[in-house]
């Protein structure tokens, strides 16, 4: 049999906030000696993805760049294949994610009427104008595309608001959902960890602590999936939702031992 993929989700599977999950070094460790392969997938936009790195390695976790995929990242990949020349983006969203599409190549503007297209990210200075420029843009014929769906970012003691919250206001001014969100559990999110891995979906296993962005994406993907209780979705959540797991764990930590056949 040949290696394994486990695709872990960061902030409440690995670590919640600046604190690491009890035992998820170890474990990390424990599957690349034992020859599996490991990528980081997180949807959130607001940190670089050398940040990530650098917190992982901080906390014990041995990670390289290219073994951290983000919803920047694909993000940025997804306008490089759709934009034709001179077609321009306006960003909602922080640093971290308009320097990604910078260093894809991806030309920005801040005018709604250059626009074709509109990126909703998380954004926590997000204002009435920003909604407004948004609202111009797709009038005058903007597409407008969001990073990533979740409705908020595990911390420690409790969450924060995400992406979810611009997407709401955008869908109830224009009155149309928003076409397409490319961070978990999109297939854009999957194909771009399954390239990084160089693995078929059948041999990876997603751990996440969200039914309906990690969980999802595994099922929808033909990955096995793996829901830890150490971040947003509950147990009884679990028993109740169209997204089962294959397994629910405590932690991080059970991961290695898991008899996976």
């Amino acid at each position: 049999m040949g290696p394994r993929g486990y695709i872990l989700d960061l902030d409440g599977t690995v670590y919640l906030g600046d604190h690491p999950v009890p035992g998820a070094d170890v474990a990390i460790r424990t599957l690349r000696a034992r020859g599996d392969r490991v990528l980081f997938l997180s949807n959130k936009p607001i940190a670089r993805r050398e940040d990530y790195v650098r917190k992982l390695r901080g906390m014990g976790i041995p990670a390289e760049l290219e073994e951290v995929v983000n919803s920047s990242l694909v993000t940025a990949q997804y306008f490089q294949r759709i934009c034709r020349s001179g077609e321009k983006v306006m960003v909602v969203g922080e640093e971290p994610i308009q320097e990604e599409l910078l260093q894809h190549g991806i030309r920005l503007t801040e005018e709604p009427m250059e626009a074709r297209y509109v990126l909703l990210s998380w954004d926590r200075g997000f204002t009435y104008n920003k909604l407004n420029r948004v609202f111009q843009a797709w009038k005058q014929g903007a597409e407008i595309v969001a990073s990533n769906p979740d409705r908020t970012c595990p911390v420690d003691g409790g969450e924060l608001p995400d992406t979810a919250a611009l997407i709401g206001a955008v869908e109830a001014v224009t009155g149309q959902r928003v076409g397409q969100v490319v961070g978990k559990p999109s297939s854009l999110m999957a194909q771009a960890a399954l390239h990084q891995l160089n693995l078929e979906p059948a041999a990876c296993w997603l751990v996440g602590d969200r039914l309906e962005t990690d969980i999802r994406m595994a099922q929808e993907n033909g990955m096995g999936s793996v829901l830890v209780l150490t971040g947003i979705s509950t147990r009884q959540e679990a028993e109740r939702s169209p997204w089962r797991p294959d397994y629910i764990l405590a932690s991080m930590a059970e991961v290695p031992d898991l008899k996976i056949k």
